[in-house]
């Protein structure tokens, strides 16, 4: 994941940054068939994430491009 962001323009850096720091606001839902998984959207970029609101703990698993973000 480290990767992917390095690569990223510092523009989509810092929105998904914001984005992050935002959480649980903005465009998120909740990822049918993987329980627990959540998504935001970011333009065309998808964070997908496991949060735990009990402990107010957000686990990024993954950031990719729309199209890359749901194969598995």
């Amino acid at each position: 994941m480290a990767k992917t962001l390095r690569r990223l323009s510092r523009v989509d850096r810092e929105r998904l940054a914001a984005a992050t720091r935002a959480l649980p606001d903005g465009d998120v839902r909740p990822l049918k068939g993987k329980p627990g998984e959540w998504r935001l959207r970011v333009g065309d970029w998808r964070l997908r994430f496991h949060r735990d609101d009990a402990e107010r703990v957000i686990d990024i698993l993954l950031v990719a491009s729309r199209g890359a973000a749901y194969r598995d």
